[in-house]
């Protein structure tokens, strides 16, 4: 499932780069390229001849990016690790409340993103200059980049933040996530004055309106928890609709109205899988292509090799060779 949901209008081929044959391929494929991406261990395509420096040999013009845990320097360059060795060692746990994994990949996310960004930014800059660039990206150094806002807390304090003490993170009542009657729960979101005032004058609490910001949080949490278990989830999402969202498990996420309108699902017809559904594109507005489904492991190494001018006689040796 994993597969399918993140290789959709991708081709897939096969191709042994520890063969003379297979780096040969390869570079046939970098004459053709625009970008190459990767995420071997800092080293490894210097091994396999295949690294940055051959390619531009073949084509001046390509944009190599390589997604690696730490970047291709530094003391920890060539240490494997994980999303959650990243989020521990970038200092994200510690910020997290009882230090739980988060329930997305933060770290191996974060680093996908930026490396789009930067390849995009490398392809405009190349209109201008005809130069390919070498691109480094560091999943430790994506997740530093996300504690802007925490880590000037702690420039100016000189005090790491803590769990549940950040405004933003737990620290404020008028912030928080809080149980309804029906075992279910809700995010509040009620920072700005007008929606906290409101948020009291429905709650028939507008004592409490002095009270948003004051120093003892716990009790003023204490207060708002006992309020909204007096009531079903449903109940207050539409009673205090600007301010309040139900925490969705994934089955109710793709039966929302709004998600629904957006086209954020969608489906496509896998050739083994059959009709499969997908997360739709969360980008509107750009003139796109139709959705293909994701391929087939392979699927199109002898249509790309095919194209790439080799024989059908030579296709077949490969495979007898494990080139492919």
């Amino acid at each position: 499932a994993r597969f399918l949901s993140v290789n959709r209008n991708k081709r897939s081929m096969t191709l042994n780069l520890k063969t003379e044959k297979g780096r040969e391929i390869f570079f046939k494929l970098v004459q053709k390229s625009d970008v190459v991406l990767e995420s071997f261990r800092p080293g490894t395509l210097q091994k396999l001849q295949v690294d940055y420096e051959r390619a531009q040999e073949v084509n001046p013009q390509i944009i190599y990016c390589s997604i690696t845990a730490y970047g291709q320097n530094g003391p920890y360059k060539s240490k494997a690790a994980h999303d959650i060795n990243i989020l521990g060692l970038g200092g994200v746990l510690s910020i997290t409340k009882d230090r739980t994994i988060p329930g997305i990949q933060i770290a191996d996310t974060t680093s996908g993103l930026l490396a789009c960004i930067a390849i995009l930014t490398a392809l405009i800059t190349r209109e201008k200059t005809k130069k390919g660039q070498y691109i480094d990206i560091s999943m430790l150094d994506g997740v530093i980049s996300l504690l802007s806002v925490h880590a000037a807390e702690y420039f100016a304090t000189n005090v790491s933040p803590v769990p549940e003490k950040m405004p933003l993170s737990g620290g404020l009542a008028c912030y928080h996530v809080y149980e309804t009657k029906d075992s279910k729960f809700i995010t509040l979101g009620a920072l700005e004055p007008k929606f906290w005032n409101l948020l009291c004058k429905t709650i028939e609490r507008e004592d409490l309106i002095p009270e948003q910001l004051r120093e003892d949080q716990k009790s003023l949490k204490k207060v708002l928890k006992d309020i909204f278990k007096q009531k079903d989830q449903k109940e207050w999402v539409n009673i205090l609709t600007d301010m309040c969202t139900p925490v969705n498990s994934l089955e109710e996420v793709f039966q929302d109205p709004q998600v629904l309108h957006r086209d954020m699902l969608s489906f496509v017809d896998h050739p083994a899988a059959g009709t499969i559904n997908q997360i739709g594109i969360p980008i509107k507005g750009l003139d796109t292509t139709k959705m293909r489904p994701p391929p087939l492991f392979g699927e199109h190494t002898r249509a790309i090799l095919t194209n790439l001018g080799f024989l059908e006689t030579e296709i077949e040796e490969f495979k007898e060779l494990g080139v492919i």
